[in-house]
């Protein structure tokens, strides 16, 4: 396989990248930094089976130059599968820039979608569990209706875009016959993933471990709340802490979505969507308390009214996969339980590793040019002072400059 992943350095992505090169694929990966991190996969720059272009993907110049014959271990590539991860995360993102989130959303899948057609791929979409809305049933399944709020409530703006998302997707198989694949994703965790923008799962680690203020909510889109110098501060639940989630692991995730890109052909997949998590239900304030106790954290647990909550937020009581398609076409088995999760985040917290910040100018992780400073890497518009870098191949391949618009999943 010679795979395009955008946003391949969020926190999917990156473990995608991962698996790829680890299983002797080549990989090109685009993002533009905004959420993903050079730290998640700065080790696989000196794999000579990756290539890694900073920019975004609404920029039709960078986008096809991933598309640009690449020299990926001696081999000429040209790319012939694209996963399009790329978009705006977390629900600090989501209630304070819709807009943004509906335009990534939007022109993004229009150009991924066009370039794949035009140049021959076959493509898997990753959306997300928020397409099913205010849907509670226990047991969602692909064809089951869209239950949506107002759209005059910005919460709606991600929901909406990956809908449309898939719409454009599904349109163009139909239309154009471009191979295409939907997985619909339901609260995958794991290390590297940031409770930065809001995710429950990480900041409640976070505050477990090292008692870092914020807050957490129970949606896909995750919770709010800022962040704070270490000290004793509770683990703070959105609501009574009822919502009810399902949380998969990343690793159980990642080589199903390669599997059923790969054989969706041979398995009728192609035009479908498929759900992607856990069964294993628990309400959020269970998983705070697990935190603690997995932690042995003494931080206390603090509820807040939605009533607090910046203005376009709405929270689901309760989501649950049907996941009996997704595991008719793959392997897929959520076999990593929720407590094993959890350790791992918390051991990622205490060694300092798996919580990449992105887009800080002084991180030592983003190299810039300047005197006394090297630039490896290959122009990709041919300005000498252009900072869109092309990195990776082998021992001696440099980091990207900051970034700037959407694209770290």
């Amino acid at each position: 396989m010679k795979a395009l992943i955008t946003g391949g350095a969020g926190f999917i992505g990156s473990y995608l990248a991962e698996y790829l090169v680890g299983n002797g694929h080549r990989v090109v990966v685009v993002d533009d930094l905004s959420t993903g991190s050079m730290a998640n996969i700065r080790h696989l720059l000196e794999s000579p089976n990756f290539r890694f272009i900073h920019g975004s993907i609404l920029d039709s110049d960078i986008l096809e130059g991933a598309f640009s014959e690449h020299t990926i271990a001696a081999e000429t590539v040209t790319i012939d599968t694209i996963f399009h991860l790329a978009s705006v995360v977390g629900v600090q993102k989501v209630l304070s820039s819709p807009l943004e989130v509906l335009e990534n959303a939007i022109v993004g899948i229009r150009m991924v979608m066009e370039a794949a057609t035009r140049h021959g791929c076959r493509v898997l979409v990753a959306s997300s569990s928020e397409v099913y809305g205010k849907n509670t049933s226990g047991n969602i399944s692909e064809g089951d209706d869209r239950v949506l709020g107002s759209p005059l409530k910005s919460r709606w703006s991600y929901s909406e875009g990956k809908a449309i998302e898939e719409l454009f997707a599904y349109t163009y198989w139909r239309e154009h016959g471009t191979p295409v694949v939907i997985a619909r994703l339901f609260n995958i965790v794991g290390p590297r993933q940031s409770g930065n923008y809001g995710m429950v799962l990480p900041r409640f680690v976070r505050q477990a471990v090292n008692g870092a203020g914020g807050g957490a909510g129970g949606g896909d889109v995750g919770g709010a709340g800022g962040g704070g110098e270490p000290h004793s501060e509770p683990l703070t639940i959105y609501g009574d802490g009822s919502q009810r989630r399902c949380f998969c692991y990343v690793g159980d995730v990642v080589p199903a979505l390669v599997e059923l890109v790969s054989g969706a052909g041979a398995g009728g997949a192609w035009g479908k969507a498929f759900n992607i998590g856990s069964r294993e239900e628990i309400t959020i304030e269970a998983l705070a308390r697990k935190v603690l106790a997995l932690t042995g954290s003494s931080s206390t647990l603090q509820f807040i009214p939605y009533e607090e909550m910046p203005e376009g937020f709405e929270d689901m009581p309760r989501r649950v996969p049907d996941i009996t398609n997704i595991q008719q076409v793959t392997s897929f088995n959520p076999r990593t339980s929720l407590d094993e999760v959890v350790m791992m985040l918390a051991e990622a917290e205490r060694g300092g590793a798996g919580r990449p910040v992105a887009g800080q100018p002084d991180d030592d992780r983003y190299v810039r040019g300047g005197s006394g400073q090297t630039q490896s890497g290959r122009l990709v518009a041919g300005q000498p002072d252009d900072d869109r870098y092309v990195y990776g191949g082998g021992a001696g391949a440099g980091d990207s400059t900051g970034g700037e618009r959407g694209g770290g999943s």
